[in-house]
């Protein structure tokens, strides 16, 4: 855990990383930012591969065991009673998606969702993960680059989804990601 609290916390923004990088992404940092402004503390988990070296990712049971291990260890050390939004880029957002339901979160944070894997030059096209998103009973913002060849997940009754100028990376448009962000935390209310 990398924490950022707030000095007057209201609430706590949990961020995983993506399948290839760590919690120093910067559409993490960006994120980082726009929940401090917003009031919220923040905590950027690192999963286990990753601390111990590794590139490839765990199993998905793995990498949610993990991230549920962190929310409750969290909860246990944070201020009592406050609200927690969970989140993450790309395959961290998957994560939180997945388990928002038992870490009991207020909302999700998807930084470039990994919608439906680009498609191999042969085979059957990757099944897409919108399951995922819909799955998720709490409102959800959806932050995807108009350029991301994992395509764009559809805006629903509780998913917002903000289109910026970017590809998965978010690189290209971070203030747009910061605004996004910080604009949907606040409207939350968390």
């Amino acid at each position: 855990m990398h924490l950022h609290p707030a000095d007057e916390p209201r609430g706590w923004l949990v961020l995983g990383h993506g399948a290839g990088g760590g919690v120093t992404a910067r559409d993490l940092l960006a994120a980082t930012g726009a929940a401090q402004d917003e009031g919220l503390s923040v905590c950027l988990v690192e999963q286990p591969y990753r601390v111990a070296g590794r590139r490839s990712p765990a199993p998905a049971h793995q990498l949610d065991a993990a991230w549920l291990a962190v929310v409750e260890e969290l909860r246990v050390t944070a201020p009592d009673g406050l609200p927690l939004v969970v989140g993450g880029r790309s395959s961290g957002a998957r994560v939180a998606c997945r388990t928002s339901a038992e870490t009991g979160a207020a909302g999700v944070v998807c930084l470039a969702f990994p919608l439906q894997p680009p498609r191999r030059r042969q085979g059957a096209p990757p099944q897409s993960r919108l399951d995922e998103l819909d799955a998720v009973t709490v409102p959800v913002l959806v932050v995807q680059g108009a350029r991301d060849p994992f395509g764009m997940p559809p805006a629903g009754p509780s998913r917002t989804v903000v289109e910026v100028s970017a590809d998965h990376s978010l690189r290209t448009d971070l203030d747009a990601v910061r605004a996004a962000v910080g604009s949907w935390l606040h409207a939350l209310g968390t």
